[in-house]
């Protein structure tokens, strides 16, 4: 399965600002260290139709026309705070039981 890779606000600006200048995708991706043509067309895309804020969101979450990470509700707030402290408890677990395990060893 691929990773998604989340790239910086001055990243997606940079690559626009290069494409703007007439340098080929190519370049742009070596340069800018960006690994798919498409993702730099689609900034493009969004930057041509004035869709700014796009630029701004976070990987895999789309939001709602007229909506903006300045919307999010409260309470997604605090799920995806609950969310990466179970998963830093989880982590936290696994490596006290790694930790365990290789002291009974010794």
């Amino acid at each position: 399965m691929a990773t998604r890779v989340s790239y910086p606000l001055e990243v997606k600006m940079k690559a626009i600002e290069m494409r703007l200048a007439g340098i080929p995708v190519k370049e742009v991706m070596d340069q800018l260290n960006i690994r798919n043509k498409t993702q730099v067309e689609t900034w493009m895309k969004w930057y041509r139709s004035g869709e700014l804020k796009r630029l701004e969101q976070p990987v895999g979450k789309q939001y709602s026309y007229g909506k903006g990470p300045e919307y999010v509700s409260e309470l997604e707030k605090v799920n995806a705070e609950n969310r990466f402290l179970r998963q830093q408890v989880d982590l936290l677990k696994k490596f006290k039981e790694m930790e365990r395990r290789y002291l009974q060893k010794s």
